[in-house]
């Protein structure tokens, strides 16, 4: 299995109202892909102070294998989202983190 984690620093002005869009339709996606098997999204809850490194957010999608996770990848519906996550961060992709392993 495929878990593919993503930490975001949202610009300040971007309202919740355009978050919770994201994540709502990154759900959509997912319910629609073959071997997606998950996601959850939502803030950085660590009390860890500082260790977030300005990444207050974020979402993990679990996929069957690297196969599905590379599907979702081009997909595009998934590269739509994408753009609108890279046009909400702070300095665009430098406000994404990405981070993928197999569990």
């Amino acid at each position: 299995m495929i878990r593919h984690c993503v930490f975001l620093r949202f610009r300040d002005e971007v309202p919740s109202s355009v978050r919770l869009s994201i994540y709502g339709d990154l759900e959509i996606l997912c319910a629609k892909l073959p071997g997606a098997l998950m996601i959850k999204w939502g803030p950085n809850v660590s009390p860890e102070e500082g260790m977030d490194k300005g990444y207050s957010e974020g979402f993990i999608l679990d996929f069957d294998d690297a196969a599905a996770r590379d599907a979702y990848l081009v997909h595009g519906e998934h590269q739509a989202i994408a753009g609108r996550i890279v046009s909400s961060t702070v300095d665009g992709t430098n406000g994404v983190f990405v981070f993928d392993m197999e569990v």
